[in-house]
């Protein structure tokens, strides 16, 4: 495994040298220019047939909501079943919302609720494919070329800002929404053909398909137990809810602060996505020169100028300049959360741990694009701005408490090898619960050292599915130490084995090393067999009489 400047140092575009991921790139971000498109018609349409500041607002609320629900299912499923059909799936459903809407539109429906159910039907698209796609990129591409693969993504979807919204502006001025919606539909086109025709290997499973409640425990718990992906978690939650103050009113910015109209708007998102482009560009040497944590507080503080900029300005120009610096601290900040996660899990969970980020990330822009709408509608369009500022500042200064990480370069990958035991029972592969003990004989003088290998060891067990893991210590025979855990199935502990990788088994050899006995450590598996009584069956009561 590189080193983290190893990693760094690969170039933005390397990625792009793999024509699986190329092609399915460039179809996805053709969609994208015509979901932007869509989102600038829709969002502008809410502004013409409804007053309410909140309605407004809620347009990127309902396309990011589905996610926050759905997206620890979609995870699972991303891990269980052919991620490629997955995304197949989530895309059709996104053509077949832009279709409908089109199809309304062209009879001249045009409720408010209604623009909002289809953004969510779009929503729920996104929620489907986009964590099957994140979690692919580690199934076409080496490990050292991820965090390109991420950062190009977050460039590749905000750059199409820079022409998206403006090229949208424009067909809503002169075409109106419905010839936008049907452009939208055609797009949709590109990145299903994309998956269509291209297959990428996934390394198969010799292990049965995981139940879908086990699997979403799984990534659960080892999102719980990885402290890296938790910080991501977090702050990447606390920016969207934040940061999304500058998409979520640039409607209203452009048309109440600015008097502007929908090519105004364009324009607006055209400064967003240049900022954005021009940061994906400096990124990889950024990771070289400074700590992750460190772009992640010029992210911040960033989206905060932003926007405090943008309630004191009523110049289009600078108003564009400022979101150029939102944009590039908005590609910035999500390009750090997300290399996080992803170089932080396995292949194995990385679904999983990719659609939990999801759905909280895209649960805090749901909430924040709501709670700046009610500011705004309530107070005043200036205050909500300010206050979203105010809160960017207070996720940089949360890094003193839960900083991102810098350790990327470690190696997380199952190495697959597992010499199970042969069992004399007749079991099943969902015999269980299965209860392993392991016994050891440590020295006294090596209990220390003993106790600091155990705590690593239970974090790599219970991360890869141990349950109710525990150690003992026999008070009579102190140099006697007893591990267990717990499995619910012979073959979910199959699974936790294969699971681990070369670095968790060698704190094996580790405590070897440190027994005091010749035949220790030992372990055995036993599993568990109901002993509760049985019911009788009731003896009908007789009189005597």
């Amino acid at each position: 495994m590189p080193s983290n400047e190893g990693t760094a140092s690969v170039g933005l575009l390397a990625p792009l040298k793999n024509s699986t991921f190329r092609s399915i790139f460039f179809a996805s971000q053709l969609s994208s220019l015509g979901w932007l498109m869509q989102t600038v018609a829709l969002s502008w349409l809410m502004a013409t047939v409804s007053t309410s500041d909140v309605m407004v607002a809620l347009v990127q609320a309902s396309s990011t909501l589905p996610a926050f629900f759905l997206a620890i299912f979609v995870g699972a499923i991303a891990d269980n079943y052919s991620r490629r059909m997955v995304m197949i799936v989530g895309r059709s459903l996104m053509m077949a919302a832009s279709a409908m809407l089109t199809i309304l539109m062209a009879f001249g429906i045009t409720d408010p609720w209604m623009i909002l159910a289809f953004s969510f039907l779009d929503g729920c698209g996104i929620a489907l494919s986009d964590p099957a796609w994140r979690a692919s990129l580690g199934d076409m591409l080496e490990r050292r070329h991820l965090p390109s693969a991420v950062t190009l993504l977050n460039v590749g979807f905000n750059t199409v800002r820079s022409v998206g919204p403006a090229l949208g502006g424009i067909i809503v001025a002169i075409f109106g929404p419905l010839v936008t919606f049907a452009l939208t539909t055609l797009g949709f086109v590109a990145p299903l053909t994309a998956l269509w025709r291209n297959k990428w290997t996934v390394k198969a499973s010799t292990l049965p398909r995981e139940a879908l409640m086990t699997a979403i425990y799984d990534g659960l718990r080892f999102t719980a137990i990885s402290s890296e992906i938790k910080a991501a978690i977090v702050r990447g939650t606390l920016f969207g809810l934040t940061g999304t103050s500058m998409l979520a009113l640039l409607p209203l910015v452009a048309r109440d602060l600015l008097k502007g109209g929908p090519i105004d708007y364009g324009i607006l998102m055209g400064g967003f996505g240049a900022g954005a482009l021009i940061a994906g560009l400096v990124n990889p040497p950024l990771r070289r020169a400074v700590t992750q944590e460190l772009l992640i507080v010029l992210a911040c503080v960033a989206c905060a100028v932003c926007a405090i900029s943008l309630a004191l300005t009523s110049s289009l120009i600078i108003a564009t300049v400022c979101l150029a610096f939102g944009g590039a601290g908005w590609v910035t900040g999500w390009s750090g959360f997300g290399v996080n996660v992803q170089l932080a899990s396995p292949r194995w969970v990385v679904g999983r741990t990719i659609s939990i980020y999801s759905a909280f990330t895209y649960g805090g822009i749901a909430a924040g694009s709501w709670l700046w709408g009610i500011i705004a509608e309530n107070h005043s369009l200036s205050l909500s701005l300010a206050c979203s500022a105010a809160g960017s500042l207070l996720v940089a200064a949360l890094g003193l408490k839960l900083p991102i990480s810098n350790r990327l370069e470690s190696e997380l990958e199952a190495s697959g090898a597992f010499d199970a035991p042969v069992p004399a029972l007749d079991l099943k592969p969902r015999s269980g619960p299965i209860l392993v003990t392991t016994e050891y004989a440590i020295a006294e003088e090596n209990a220390a050292v003993f106790l600091e290998i155990m705590r690593r060891r239970r974090h790599v067990q219970s991360r890869a599915g141990a349950r109710h893991w525990t150690l003992t210590r026999d008070v009579q025979q102190p140099s006697r130490w007893l591990e267990t855990f717990r499995t619910p199935t012979w073959t979910d502990y199959h699974r936790l084995h294969h699971r681990l990788n070369e670095a968790d088994k060698r704190l094996g050899d580790e405590l070897k090393s440190l027994s005091v006995a010749s035949d220790l450590p030992r372990t055995i598996v036993l599993v568990e067999r109901p002993t509760a009584a049985r019911k009788s069956t009731p003896v009908p009561y007789v009189s005597q009489k």
